[in-house]
């Protein structure tokens, strides 16, 4: 399994990115963590197979995952993004079968200007 995550940059307070994660392989659910400077990687985002989703509480009602299965392809769009959405965000991809396996893509820098 392999994953390409790309779409960070740099956007003002307000504003929107969407981040992508292009997918290789055969997966279960997907998702995306972040890690800003000094913290700890967090969950942002996840979705599974069968489309059901779990979001931080501290992006909820602004970011939303979502799956394209025909491109083999994972989505964060994140509007409303504040300074303290600043971190170097990360998709996952977690594989159950024959066991259970969790893949990283790179990171990509998401930074917000206030």
């Amino acid at each position: 399994v392999q994953l390409q995550a790309s779409g960070g940059g740099l956007v003002q307070a307000g504003g929107s990115l969407r981040l992508s994660c292009a997918v290789s392989g055969r997966i279960d659910s997907m998702g995306w963590h972040r890690q800003a400077p000094g913290k700890q990687r967090e969950l942002v985002a996840s979705v599974t197979s069968g489309g059901r989703t779990n979001y931080a509480d501290s992006v909820k009602g602004r970011f939303t995952i979502f799956r394209d299965n025909a491109k083999d392809t994972v989505y964060l769009q994140m509007n409303s993004l504040k300074p303290e959405d600043t971190a170097v965000y990360y998709c996952n991809a977690v594989v159950t079968w024959p066991t259970v396996n969790t893949y990283w893509g790179q990171g990509t820098l998401v930074t917000v200007s206030s």
